[in-house]
């Protein structure tokens, strides 16, 4: 470590350089990352329902589909077009009943449940499907050129022109996210600190820290796209206090020491020590996304952990090279930091702590009702503006059609004809579903030679035929989710390995998935935190203290989304919760580690006096950086999945410093025995 100190202080200039030609590298990788924007696709690779995808995509070549609605066109000119859409690369099968209505089979022929489902009045709806994934960049581009060529973009419906419409709003929003935030943290840094240069270090080393953390992205293959929009406001919000703090250790270390390179590097040395224990345990909340079965936690999880190693060896590094390097400059812009000293608000916590504890204890019983009460919806599009061309579609075809959610079975091919008609007879009996369309029954009505051959290869295969099956019900509602159970569990009864495949089951696997993961992800990170404070803070009393001062702030954050009637994406609810323990339980520590400092040489009531007029002025300057870095994210974001988490965690950084600042000192007088007999070193001073 003096060695590198060393190095850092004498050869500031070349640090910077060195920082600045590895951006390079950082910007060739954060452009060659892909992105990601399917959530389902995070769903683990070994549930019947991807498995069921898989051989959709790879026997069918059904990897995703989409609906296409034409008015007021003729049957020869729905088939020029057909012909136009088949020319696309990427579309595996085009289909409509103009293929065989009037040229092979009189319209008559064909039962009504089928034909209202693809004509209506002057509506006719075409089926095409494409030979890769929902998310995949050619089934994408597929979609691009299908609206182009179809002229209307509001007549394209599926899931691959949701993900479409979501990357192009994203691609659109994620540069003002970053603009916002700088600007809005740039405003609390100025008032913060006692240079108008400052800040603007602050920032371009976090900067650094973020294209460094995306650069390296290209590792992993890939990033979700609510990864790609939080990552920098979250890494700017979250690690920002490490350079502050660097910098007031700077100012402190210049008063004892004339030689600025010295100064610095016992800046660094004290950062060092100070930081890595918080910085641990942020990176301990965010790798504690990892524990989730839907990978999009590890998604999250990795990309962010990685970000707080590069904010820290950024502030141990660039950040004090920046300091020395212009070090006149900073001189020349001082002016006075108009953030107030509180002793009001110190002195009022010390004297009425007990009144603390009581509104703690009222607030506690609703706080929890409230948490555990948080209402949370799973339908992927509900997260979009209604005004998307493929949310238009959508709506459009649910009601026009009564399309709302067809669903596939794969089902043996050589299921006898009378178990097939009676398992087909059951499935209509289903409340809720109004159409069943099995392959043999098709046949019987169309013989398979009078088919065009794209239909006859989609509806089955060597080893399966392909029932479709629509329900009325919508996506990820608890009505699909019933009768989804209630038909595989029929179907399985027929043919045991016969699997419900579609948009619905597979929503139903996340919402059970995502409710685990719920779970699994608090009771880790609070395990994972909580062990490395043991180490930290080398007490068992304390880590109690802390996680549940930061629990409890968490609880209400929660709590005023239930009371407010706001209805959260799941997963807000479920990453929320981690990253607002990980990255504040910073605010807690920073505190209890000055107050086991101070009660060495003070009573406890004067050792939270001078630890409440020392932290203070920090713990508020980190909280306003987090709350303004994800605050104008939240304001200004149409995508309510990234909306939603950044208002929980601007709401969530406010009170998390409300809650620290005045109920933390409380506790840590009212169980101060307690603490100094559990902490290693502090039992002489009870």
């Amino acid at each position: 470590m003096k060695k590198l100190k060393g190095f850092i202080t004498n050869h500031s200039l070349f640090v910077v350089i060195i920082s600045c030609i590895l951006l390079v590298p950082s910007m060739i990788g954060y452009y060659k990352t892909k992105v990601n924007y399917d959530i389902l696709v995070y769903l683990p690779e070994d549930i019947e329902t991807i498995k069921g995808q898989n051989i959709l995509t790879d026997e069918f070549g059904i990897g995703a589909f989409s609906f296409v609605t034409v008015d007021n066109m003729s049957n020869y000119d729905i088939l020029t077009l057909e012909k136009k859409i088949k020319e696309i690369d990427g579309v595996e099968t085009v289909a409509s009943i103009v293929d065989v209505m009037d040229t092979v089979i009189p319209s008559f022929m064909i039962p009504e449940e089928i034909t209202e489902k693809v004509y209506q009045g002057n509506q006719t709806v075409i089926l095409v499907t494409f030979n890769s994934g929902t998310s995949e960049e050619k089934t994408m581009n597929a979609v691009k050129e299908l609206r182009d060529t179809v002229g209307d973009s509001t007549k394209v419906s599926g899931m691959t022109a949701m993900v479409l419409d979501t990357r192009n709003l994203s691609e659109q929003e994620i540069f003002a996210y970053v603009v916002i935030a700088v600007l809005l943290c740039l405003l609390v840094l100025v008032i913060a600190t006692d240079s108008y240069l400052v800040p603007i270090f602050l920032l371009g080393n976090i900067g650094f820290a973020i294209l460094y953390n995306m650069g390296t992205n290209i590792i992993l293959g890939q990033i979700s796209y609510i990864t790609k929009a939080i990552t920098a406001v979250l890494q700017l919000g979250v690690t920002m206090d490490f350079s502050i703090f660097l910098y007031h250790k700077y100012e402190q270390a210049k008063i004892a020491q004339k030689d600025k390179k010295k100064a610095m590097e016992q800046a660094i040395s004290d950062t060092f020590k100070s930081v890595i224990g918080s910085s641990l345990t942020t990176i301990a909340g965010f790798l504690a996304l990892c524990s989730m079965d839907l990978t999009l936690g590890t998604d999250i999880g990795i990309v962010m952990a990685k970000g707080v190693l590069c904010g820290f060896l950024t502030v141990l590094t660039l950040f004090p090279a920046l300091l020395l390097v212009f070090d006149k400059a900073l001189e020349k812009t001082r002016h006075k930091v108009f953030i107030p000293k509180l002793k009001r608000l110190q002195n009022f916590i010390i004297k009425h702590n007990m009144i603390v504890v009581i509104i703690f204890l009222v607030l506690l019983i609703p706080a929890i009702i409230g948490n555990n009460k948080v209402e949370v919806y799973y339908k992927l599009d509900k997260s979009l503006p209604k005004d998307l061309s493929s949310s238009i579609a959508n709506s459009n075809l649910a009601k026009d059609f009564n399309i709302v959610s067809p669903e596939l079975i794969l089902i043996d091919k050589n299921l006898n004809g009378s178990d097939l008609d009676e398992l087909v007879k059951k499935i209509q009996e289903i409340e809720g579903i109004d159409l069943v369309l099995a392959p043999k029954i098709l046949l019987e009505i169309v013989p398979s030679f009078m088919l065009p051959e794209d239909i006859t290869q989609m509806i089955e295969n060597d080893h399966y035929q392909l029932m479709i099956v629509n329900s009325l019900y919508e996506i990820a509602s608890p009505e699909l989710e019933a009768q989804i159970k209630e038909m595989d569990k029929l179907v399985k009864t027929y043919d045991k390995k016969a699997i419900v495949a579609g948009e619905g089951p597979l929503m139903n696997d996340l919402t059970r998935i995502a409710d685990h993961d719920f779970k699994m992800v608090n009771y880790s990170s609070i395990a994972v935190i909580f062990i490395l404070m043991l180490v930290v803070l080398k007490s068992f009393s304390l880590p109690f203290i802390l996680i549940l001062v930061i629990e409890f702030a968490i609880f209400l954050n929660m709590a005023i989304a239930y009371y407010t009637g706001t209805t959260l994406p799941f997963i807000a609810s479920i990453v929320v919760g981690t990253i607002e323990l990980g990255a504040t339980i910073d605010y807690a520590i920073l505190m209890s580690t000055k107050y086991l400092e101070e009660r060495k040489q003070n009573k406890k009531k004067e050792a939270v006096k001078n630890t409440l007029e020392t932290t203070v002025p920090s713990i508020l300057v980190s909280a306003l950086c987090f709350f303004a870095a994800t605050f104008g994210v939240a304001f200004y974001s149409k995508i309510d999945m990234i909306g939603s988490i950044c208002t929980l965690l601007s709401r969530g950084a406010i009170i998390s410093m409300i809650v620290v600042i005045f109920l933390l000192p409380t506790l840590l007088l009212l169980f101060d025995k307690l603490i100094m007999k559990t902490t290693k070193g502090m039992k002489e001073s009870v």
